[in-house]
């Protein structure tokens, strides 16, 4: 189940920040794993070149290139890249993503816009430059990687985090009707409070000095008393790149140990 063989995924963001195991490369590994071809992109070259280097030491088949997902130039030239090298693509997943703390008061305007461009405006391009080449192959799946903070507050001030990832829910939503009846489908995947590389600038950024504090609390608040970490997102970004998900669009998995239905 859940094979990708003879299939190629552009996955926007495959690098993790130090040599752990974030959203961005346990995707690229798991889908290589199931035997997708990997094109991978990250604003960091030596971040995507790690996740690489761990495909290519399992056997599997992986290609990465620097971009700034913000960029228009960019992200047609990596589009433009993996169809030259491959011929196609079947899979894209979004997965380009930043919080910076603050509300719409103390939030200064470039923090604001930073924001919006890398959380929305990124899978915005890269669905732009993406969606005809699907609508010719008659067929695709897009998987943008969301948040709860677009669902719920969730303890932390991060205004324009949490509206771009909100809005990157509707933006799917919308699009997935729009190209519903040319083979393509678009969903995200919605991780909770998760165990990733990126909770350690989360810790500099929140915790107020109080570290142990901070995740004593990101645990307690959920309910199986623990967080997640990337593989779990990933398998749940597997099965909507595989076909056994075929009848699935226009919707999102919510990975996040119960905290969604437990808070009001």
């Amino acid at each position: 189940m859940f094979k990708l063989t003879n299939k190629v995924a552009l996955i926007m963001g495959c690098g993790s920040v130090a040599q752990g195991w974030g959203n961005g490369r346990t995707m690229a590994v798991l889908m290589a794993r199931q035997g997708a071809t990997i094109f991978g992109t990250d604003l960091h070259l030596e971040n995507a070149e790690d996740t690489r280097k761990r495909i290519e030491e399992e056997g599997n088949v992986a290609t990465v290139v620097r971009c700034d997902s913000t960029k228009a130039e960019d992200v047609e030239r990596a589009v433009n890249g993996c169809l030259e090298q491959h011929g196609r693509i079947d899979i894209l997943v979004n997965n380009v993503g930043l919080s910076q703390p603050g509300g719409p008061v103390d939030m200064t305007e470039a923090v604001w816009d930073a924001q919006i461009e890398v959380n929305l405006k990124g899978a915005f391009l890269a669905c732009k430059h993406v969606l005809p080449v699907m609508r010719k192959q008659g067929a695709g799946s897009v998987i943008n990687v969301s948040s709860v903070a677009g669902l719920r507050y969730v303890g932390k001030p991060q205004v324009a985090y949490a509206a771009a990832k909100a809005a990157l829910i509707q933006f799917t939503k919308t699009t997935a009707v729009i190209h519903a009846a040319e083979g393509i489908r678009l969903n995200c995947v919605v991780p909770g409070l998760m165990q990733t590389p990126l909770l350690d600038n989360l810790v500099q950024k929140y915790a107020q000095g109080d570290p142990d504090g901070f995740l004593a609390r990101r645990n307690n608040q959920i309910p199986m008393k623990h967080m997640g970490d990337a593989w779990d997102t990933a398998h749940a970004a597997l099965f909507l790149a595989a076909d056994e998900s075929r009848y699935v669009t226009g919707t999102e998995i919510v990975i996040d140990g119960g905290l969604i239905a437990s808070t009001p």
